[in-house]
């Protein structure tokens, strides 16, 4: 089930939990740090499974038309078992229900590390289309793939 959570340190808990068990993603302490801080102060769903929470997901708006993904997550246990994808589905009936007409997600290119190609199947497969690289935005090991869906 997911729910839309609105205390921050509920927010930050849930963070935390799911980030610290993706090394293979969030595998950059002060990185890690930043997107729980981040994540406290945005609007934030979170996955509940046996009254756990399992995943979350945070919205960041980059534009009056466009929310970004700023940051998703489902601890690895859970992985390939339909959470991710409710989860998605309920932000994207959010931003919809929000106004917004796109939703954006950045990651890293396809072909740059077997987790993030992971990753780049699941967005395409939620609708998601390649829009540019930035090949340095972060750094020359991990360009940006930017990926945009319209929610019309």
């Amino acid at each position: 089930m997911v729910k839309l959570i609105e205390e921050k340190n509920e927010k930050k808990e849930i963070a935390e939990l799911v980030l610290l068990d993706l090394p293979d993603w969030f595998g950059i302490p002060e990185n890690t740090k930043n997107y729980i801080n981040e994540s406290s102060v945005l609007p934030f769903f979170a996955y509940f499974f046996n009254n756990q929470p399992i995943g979350f997901i945070t919205l960041k708006e980059t534009s009056p038309y466009t929310a970004e993904i700023h940051c998703m997550g489902i601890l690895k246990k859970y992985h390939r078992c339909s959470f991710g994808r409710e989860l998605f589905r309920a932000f994207e009936k959010y931003t919809r229900e929000q106004g917004y007409l796109f939703i954006q997600v950045k990651t890293v290119k396809q072909g740059c590390y077997d987790e993030y190609d992971k990753t780049n199947i699941f967005y395409k497969s939620m609708g998601f289309y390649e829009l540019e690289v930035f090949p340095t935005l972060w750094d020359k090991r991990n360009p940006c793939q930017i990926f945009i869906k319209s929610i019309l």
